[in-house]
């Protein structure tokens, strides 16, 4: 496949280096030197260029583009690129990346407008993943398959855990829920009912949505569970505008801060179940007289990571519970999270996981990635001609690599939990755990 990339940010970079193996990839940047940079680091072509021109998108291959991946930092820049490729080669499937939802409503009600196929809004992809992730006690990351169905969460196991120090068969405690893998210092193990949880572990789980929840206040009996939660957003930007937003349809209540006085007024309008507060969010005397401290979890969305990971900081000083801060520079999450933030999220990174999603997910239906690239969470859909139709799990597990594991089965919409003699029917929605390096081998087998 032929793949034109107009952008070489990190949503970009990261994306023609999952892409560069399988695909031609193409990328269009208009900074020289960040396009020398990509020529060595990548098996990728580079040109030096606006994404927007239409002779450097000819110079391109836009021609012969079956892919085309507009991921710069300017929404209009990525729109008008997408439509000029559009306009020269209908039959490219063309994905832009966008900040403001205003375009993506526009697109939304007019699917296929601009001259773009799938749009990807990274500001309120962002606010999604922050929900999911403070929907659960102690959850890292979580994400949903199977319409929802099907739930895979990894959880960090902190050191007052109740599951500190037990086998995996000991803590497997849930009839719905299947231990996929722990992450410890920097590998990815396939646990084994022997296998010893220990404190710093993360552990990655796909169960039903309720037994995951069920498993999140197990591990974290001392955090609040989500329906009686009491969140605190730092920021009223639009993803701290969406974060509030998406907890209200939750039902909860949450508290904002915002300190621009119109900007204030214009949420307050619009977050109806919202209290929000106008002041300077690092004023220690306005956060202890707000109680901010006894919030379970603050979520810092300012504009910049400097201030995020101070807020955050003050937060943990006053006694906030859980801490999450929205980390432009990818390369800051780990430190972040070291120092003292509880979960860090990138809205790049969660953008290019989106597009990689989509652009890799072949056979699957849903991909989720761990630990960026060491391992997938899959969604495949068992054919009539799959080579493990008919069989039992037990039998099935012969045929696939050691590092896979079959997390859950949904079958007629039917959440059904794996077990050795669980026969596999054409037709039957499998989530599975599989390490990157074996993912083709298993997805043709499924």
């Amino acid at each position: 496949m032929h793949v034109v990339i107009i952008g070489a940010g990190q949503v970009g970079e990261s994306i023609a280096a999952d892409l560069q193996h399988d695909h031609d990839v193409v990328v269009v940047e208009s900074r020289a030197d960040r396009a020398d940079e990509l020529t060595y680091a990548l098996d990728v072509l580079t040109i030096t260029g606006d994404g927007t021109d239409l002779n450097t998108l000819l110079e391109a291959g836009i021609e012969e583009a079956d892919m085309v991946l507009a991921t710069t930092d300017d929404d209009e820049t990525n729109i008008v690129a997408c439509s000029t490729a559009k306009a020269i080669t209908p039959a490219a499937f063309t994905i832009a990346r966008i900040k403001n939802t205003k375009y993506l409503r526009t697109w939304e009600h007019d699917e296929g407008a601009f001259g773009i196929d799938l749009m990807v809004c990274t500001n309120l992809l962002t606010a999604e993943s922050i929900v999911r992730v403070v929907g659960l006690p102690a959850a890292r990351d979580a994400d949903v398959f199977a319409g929802g169905r099907v739930q895979m969460a990894e959880f960090e196991i902190g050191e007052g855990s109740p599951i500190v120090d037990q086998t995996v068969e000991e803590a497997d405690r849930f009839d719905s829920l299947t231990f996929a893998a722990i992450l410890r210092d920097g590998d990815v193990e396939v646990p084994r009912g022997d296998s010893c949880l220990l404190a710093g572990d993360r552990v990655v789980v796909i169960g039903s949505p309720h037994s995951v929840q069920t498993f999140a206040r197990t591990i974290a009996p001392k955090e609040s569970p989500e329906e009686s939660a009491e969140v605190v957003v730092i920021g009223g930007s639009e993803i701290g505008y969406h974060v509030c937003r998406l907890l209200e349809e939750r039902g909860l209540s949450p508290r904002l801060v915002e300190q621009d006085h119109e900007r204030a007024r214009t949420l307050a309008e619009n977050l109806p179940e919202t209290l929000v507060m106008e002041s300077d969010a690092t004023d220690m005397g306005f956060l202890e007289r707000e109680h901010v401290g006894d919030a379970d979890i603050l979520v810092s969305t300012l504009d910049s990571d400097e201030k995020n990971l101070l807020e955050c900081l003050l937060a943990r000083r006053l006694g906030v519970e859980r801490t999450v801060a929205v980390i432009d520079r990818t390369s800051y999450v780990d430190l972040f999270e070291t120092v003292g933030v509880d979960v860090g999220v990138s809205p790049r990174e969660v953008v290019a996981e989106e597009i990689t999603r989509f652009t890799q997910s072949g056979a699957a239906e849903n991909v989720a990635f761990i630990e960026s690239d060491k391992a997938e969470v899959l969604e495949v859909e068992i054919g009539a001609d799959s080579a493990l139709a008919g069989k039992t799990i037990r039998d099935a597990m012969a045929d696939l690599p050691e590092c896979v594991v079959i997390g859950a089965i949904t079958r007629d919409r039917e959440f059904i939990v794996p077990r050795g003699d669980t026969e596999l029917r054409a037709g039957d929605h499998v989530v599975v755990f599989v390490e990157t390096p074996v993912v083709d081998e298993v997805t043709a087998l499924l």
